[in-house]
């Protein structure tokens, strides 16, 4: 049985594992109002899925599918008034999963919150859909090999932000990852998959550990391939791409 709040603070113990050990990880999605004036919410139990596999990484406890799903659908219609007309927006959805009980020592947390909120938004990028202008970063990296790059762990984050600002104090939109290994192909933006489209064929990265497996990485494919894109899963030389 889930129960609903209002919006607002919540109390953690000093010595949660979330505030001391970053366990925790998180979701994104959406709620769409159609002309009709039904709600359509995309693909939820593949973020259900996604949390199951990113709270397993970090030994937690996680929600069912079905309750997943189902706190998604009650957060969504206790907030129907937020979510904005056809057209003009969407209701962004975050669910997250925390470490919420006290430990000191580095061990799992003894207990765990499932919680989730909303909020409505329009574009994530203020370019909309015009082009972006992005900088490849060469010094500092997303994720290496045998970390948590490939799930949506809360700890990924904040290590971005440092050269997120610098290229956005420069004019830039967001910023392009090379892998830790190699230096020279090209992985994730800061906040999203790269696709690269030639002709008939979409190239994007392949995850492999480092790179999210994301909900919308996954549509975008099985779309494209219904229209008769070929993708593949090469390796992607910024040297080679942008000469």
């Amino acid at each position: 049985m889930w129960r609903t709040y209002l919006y607002g603070n919540i109390e953690l113990d000093p010595s949660s594992a979330i505030l001391n050990y970053d366990q925790g990880v998180f979701e994104g999605l959406k709620a769409y109002r159609k002309q009709d004036g039904r709600f359509l919410i995309f693909r939820p139990e593949e973020n259900a899925i996604q949390l199951q596999i990113g709270a397993e990484r970090l030994c937690m406890n996680a929600p069912s599918i079905d309750q997943f799903v189902d706190a998604v659908k009650q957060t969504v219609l206790a907030n129907k008034r937020w979510i904005p007309p056809p057209g003009k927006g969407s209701l962004y959805i975050r669910p997250l999963l925390i470490g919420s009980g006290p430990v000191l020592a580095l061990e799992p947390a003894p207990k765990y919150t499932f919680l989730v909120y909303t909020s409505p938004v329009g574009n994530y990028f203020k370019e909309g859909r015009t082009p972006l202008h992005l900088v490849v970063e060469d010094r500092t990296y997303r994720s290496t090999p045998g970390g948590t790059g490939g799930i949506k762990t809360i700890a990924n984050y904040a290590p971005v932000l440092k050269a997120q600002c610098e290229a956005k104090a420069k004019g830039f939109t967001d910023i392009l990852f090379l892998d830790s290994a190699t230096k020279e192909n090209l992985e994730e933006a800061a906040s999203c998959n790269v696709f690269i489209l030639k002709d008939n064929i979409i190239s994007t990265p392949d995850t492999q550990g480092t790179i999210l497996p994301g909900v919308t990485r996954k549509s975008i494919i099985d779309i494209a391939r219904t229209y008769g894109y070929q993708v593949q899963f090469p390796w992607l030389n910024f040297c080679h791409l942008f000469v």
